[in-house]
Order: structure tokens, then C-alpha cells, then sequence
């Protein structure tokens, strides 16, 4: 039916992120017979700056793709957007599952799959209530994030940050005035397997600060719970 006439609780656009060509047309026919109106990446590089700039209704996701893992992927989407999100894998064990959905996965479809299958998970997810997309710029003292730009800016200067110092920042700012452990931020900048390797993070919050607050030594923005974690202040 013409996407004119779709129901408002269906979504009108949705980002298909998958590298086998295959499987794109498989799923696009199926969507767009439904009358959505879908947008193809190929990679999880362009799948982000496709998700920032079409700002689709969903996202469905392969966890295969060439240039990041598809878990990677997740972990950055979820630092400025409550998409829904799909994952289409050919993993089928539990671990990878329970991984996926940790990282912010909303439902999981494992390959191969049938029309009907993949349509009734796309209609669930639309029935959960919207949550809405965070922010797409945080401002706080002389400091300025674009999460759809993934760019940083002092007094109006870019900032240039390493891959996990933009995610560590993210994260913090995510979470405004709440004391996060050094385990839970480990775990969700880092992954599971660096939970214990505090020694990462102390170097990396030095870092941040060096290049961000005012005075480092004496940090307005990003500070120590001695023992137990940091807090971000706006």
C-alpha cells in the first residue's frame, strides 16, 4: 500500500545495515511490499551516518559486517539514539544473543528466516512505546557535542578525541549527576572482557580532562568518586 497510507503505529523509513547483497533485496522486497520506505548501508560506518542523517522509524542490523562488528555498532548507536533495532544474524548461539541484546539490541531474528517472521518482529517492535531520540547536541560549560556529527568543539574550536576518548565522553554525559562504577563504565566503553582493567579508564579520564576542562587538576566536569567511580556535572 502507498506509504501515504501506512498506519501511524508502523514506521515509515527504515535503515537496513547488511553487506550481503542478497539478503538486502530479500528483506527490502518484504518491507517495501508492507509500504515502507527503506535505506540500505553496507557497512556499519555508513550504517551510523545513515541512522544520523535519515533518522529512520528502524533499524534493522546485521552483526557480520566487513569493517565492525555489528556489536560495535550497537554500542555507538545507543550513545545518542532509542531506535528500535533488529539484529539480523547467523549466530545462533544464546552467548551472542544475550551480547546483542545487552549492547541494545530490542529483538533478535536469527538467519535464515521467513517473511512472515521477520514482519511480525518488526510489528512488535513498533506496538512497544516510543522512547524518543536523546539529544542530538549536549552543550555543557564551553564544551559542545554533536552526536550525529560525532564532533566535539571548545569554545566553538573542534576538538580532536581518539575513538574510545568520544566514547567514554558520551557515556558520561549520558548520564548526568550519577555516580557510574569504574565497572559499568568499563564494561560499556570498553566491553565485557576489559570490566577489570581500571588502569584504562584512569588514563583515559586524564586524558578527557586534559583536553576539556579548564583546570585538569581540578576538574569541574568529570569527577572522582574515590573507590568507586566517576560523576559527570553539567
Amino acid at each position: 500500500m502507498p506509504a501515504s497510507h501506512i498506519p501511524s503505529h508502523v514506521p515509515s523509513h527504515v535503515l537496513l545495515i547488511e553487506d550481503e547483497a542478497h539478503i538486502r533485496r530479500f528483506v527490502r522486497a518484504a518491507l517495501e511490499a508492507e509500504g515502507f520506505q527503506v535505506f540500505e548501508a553496507e557497512s556499519a560506518q555508513r550504517g551510523l551516518v545513515e541512522a544520523g542523517t535519515r533518522q529512520p522509524d528502524l533499524v534493522i542490523l546485521d552483526l557480520g559486517l566487513p569493517d565492525r562488528d555489528g556489536l560495535e555498532f550497537l554500542r555507538d548507536l545507543r550513545g545518542w539514539s532509542h531506535v528500535p533495532v533488529l539484529v539480523l544474524s547467523a549466530r545462533a548461539d544464546e552467548k551472542e544473543k544475550i551480547a546483542a541484546l545487552d549492547q541494545g539490541a530490542d529483538d533478535y531474528l536469527t538467519k535464515p528466516f521467513g517473511v512472515g517472521e521477520l514482519l511480525a518482529r518488526v510489528r512488535a517492535l513498533q506496538r512497544r512505546s516510543p522512547q524518543g531520540e536523546a539529544t542530538a547536541v549536549l552543550s555543557f560549560g564551553d564544551i559542545r557535542i554533536d552526536l550525529v556529527a560525532r564532533s566535539v568543539f571548545l569554545r566553538n574550536a573542534p576538538i580532536r578525541l581518539t575513538v574510545m576518548e568520544y566514547r567514554l565522553l558520551v557515556f558520561l554525559t549520558s548520564h548526568p549527576n550519577k555516580v557510574m562504577t569504574h565497572r559499568q563504565i568499563l564494561r560499556e566503553v570498553w566491553g565485557a572482557d576489559h570490566a577489570d582493567d581500571s588502569h584504562y579508564l584512569r588514563i583515559y579520564m586524564s586524558h578527557l580532562r586534559h583536553k576539556l576542562e579548564k583546570e585538569p587538576s581540578q576538574p569541574r566536569h568529570f569527577l572522582t568518586e574515590t573507590g568507586v567511580g566517576y560523576r559527570f556535572v553539567g
